[in-house]
């Protein structure tokens, strides 16, 4: 008994267990019955017609419960529906939505019915838009960006190379046999600034000039000036200029000893002396070059080399100074290509304050082409190449979004010239352009980015003719209860055709006979070029009985 207490307990707890969860599954089981009984009046009202007036299809349920209403109406495309409201466009199919068909039924594709388009609906009134809710919109990370005017400098990225500028030497020359007592300066690439003593000379054929030049100057008599000229004049030809000849003159002394000083400030790049060496005049002893500027030199790509010029401005950055931009301009273009890599050398001047950069270095250098006149820019991630043209999604009022054709010019910082197709002020997608794209495909828009631009249809587009009566006259529109059309394979229906913008039909009204010539635009619309009426047919004339009065 004790061993069999344990299975009994175990039993029983197996049977509360069993009966809890059946009681659980009833219940669930009677609660969605209700909620499906409380649903179906909703689904029966769609089919009886109580949707809002201006409501949309927003199922391919509720788009096949709109065509078996419009089977039972005879509701076909053009006409407007009662239900919502809206003039219909054309049926389709969700599953192949790039056919259209002008009248309710079931699909030539698949077991379902079509679906009706509207006007002002998600396809757009002339099927050349697509329209995305604002919760679609958000989903997909749709961004855009709004047309500017502005300038844009087209850049040619490149690498230079600091190097001394040439223009900016100076040499120190003996200017009379002597000997260096003393250097200043010992070493290459030294610094020096303007004035610093470099090298003190002693030069022996001064003495025998300034003494006597002295002893004329102490000479009594008259008309001694000559002489004292001419002794100045010897003391320039060994050698001594006129602040040293002054120094004689005011001192009364022989100055046989001279300090070199530098005429400009900079680095020592040449250094030919050496103390107790003979120096002769024009022996070149110092050459100093500054630092005040440098020249950088640019390999150009040899395609690039047109767009760069003398004057260009240029800004370069170093790493050697960070978040520091130095500016220059463009000396020259040397004439010489390099048959190794192709490229030309550019030389730019380069402003070098705090003497930041030394030969050797490198710089990274961005030519700027800077133009006067302001152009439309977009941003750079907006334009398509889909390898046939170049375009961008424009977004419109209420969610519509259609893609546009451009002409781009130069871009630069992430910014794109648009000659051509835009205006400023529109918005242009920047994100999420191929989902719209994809949207467009799936509701059967013609509204995609990949479409072959369409030609000029007023001039190339063949003509078609046909027979029709007139239905309604608007004002941009006209519409025609046409017969076949042969040269486009359509069969008897009821649409709208564009009226010719030059001339209005005069003298129509709704249900006269008209012949018309049409041609379809560059959007894929009808676009009449003439429309008139026709002649009434002649009455059939019935024959009197023969002796009857006229």
């Amino acid at each position: 008994m004790t061993k069999l207490k344990p299975l009994l307990v175990g039993l029983v707890g197996a049977g509360v267990l069993a009966a809890s969860g059946y009681g659980l599954y009833t219940i669930g089981m009677q609660r969605g019955m209700g909620m499906a009984t409380s649903s179906a009046p909703s689904a029966g009202a769609a089919a009886t017609g109580s949707v809002a007036p201006g409501a949309v299809p927003q199922s391919v349920a509720e788009g096949e419960d709109a065509t078996r209403r419009h089977i039972e109406k005879g509701i076909k495309a053009g006409d407007v529906d009662p239900t919502t409201g809206r003039k219909i466009l054309y049926y389709h199919d969700p599953m192949v939505p790039g056919n259209k068909f002008d009248k309710p039924g079931k699909s030539p594709f698949m077991d379902m019915m079509m679906v009706p388009v509207y006007a002002d609906g998600d396809a757009g009134s002339d099927g050349s838009k697509v329209t995305v809710s604002p919760r679609i919109q958000q989903n997909l990370g749709v961004r855009t960006a709004e047309v500017t005017e502005g300038l844009l400098s087209q850049q040619v990225s490149a690498v230079g190379n600091i190097a001394f500028n040439e223009r900016d030497q100076a040499f120190v020359q003996a200017r009379a046999t002597g000997y260096i007592e003393r250097l200043h300066v010992r070493a290459t690439l030294d610094r020096v600034s303007k004035g610093q003593a470099l090298a003190d000379l002693y030069v022996p054929d001064w003495i025998a000039a300034q003494e006597e030049f002295l002893s004329v100057r102490r000479m009594q008599g008259t008309d001694l000036a000559p002489l004292v000229d001419g002794a100045r004049q010897r003391m320039r030809q060994v050698g001594m200029s006129d602040e040293q000849i002054r120094l004689v003159e005011s001192s009364g002394k022989t100055q046989a000893r001279i300090t070199l000083t530098a005429p400009i400030g900079g680095v020592v790049v040449e250094l030919m002396a050496r103390e107790g060496m003979t120096v002769m005049p024009g022996a070149t002893l110092f050459r100093i070059n500054g630092l005040g500027s440098v020249w950088a030199n640019a390999e150009v790509p040899e395609s690039q080399a047109a767009l760069i010029r003398p004057g260009t401005k240029v800004q370069t950055s170093s790493a050697a100074a960070p978040g520091t931009a130095l500016r220059g301009t463009v000396q020259a273009i040397l004439p010489e290509v390099s048959a190794a890599t192709r490229t030309l050398k550019a030389r730019v001047e380069l402003a070098n304050p705090g003497n930041l950069l030394v030969p050797g270095m490198f710089v990274n250098m961005q030519f700027m082409d800077m133009r006067t006149e302001k152009s439309l820019l977009i941003p750079t991630e907006a334009v398509i190449q889909t390898g046939k043209r170049v375009v961008v999604m424009l977004a419109e009022d209420k969610g519509k979004f259609r893609p546009v054709e451009v002409e781009t010019g130069i871009e630069s910082n992430g910014q794109t010239e648009i000659k051509r197709g835009l205006q400023m002020g529109q918005r242009v997608v920047v994100s999420s352009q191929f989902l719209i794209d994809s949207e467009a495909s799936l509701k059967g828009v013609e509204a995609r980015l990949n479409d072959a631009p369409k030609p000029s249809a007023a001039n190339t587009a063949p003509r078609h003719e046909g027979e029709a009566r007139i239905e309604a006259i608007g004002k941009d529109s006209i519409t025609l209860s046409h017969g076949p059309i042969p040269s486009l394979k359509w069969g008897e229906m009821t649409m709208d055709f564009k009226l010719p913008a030059s001339s209005q039909p005069r003298n129509l009204v709704p249900g006269d006979k008209v012949s018309f010539e049409f041609y379809m635009d560059a959007e894929g619309l009808p676009q009449l070029t003439r429309v008139s009426a026709m002649a009434p047919e002649p009455k059939a004339v019935t024959a009197k009985p023969a002796g009857s009065k006229p």
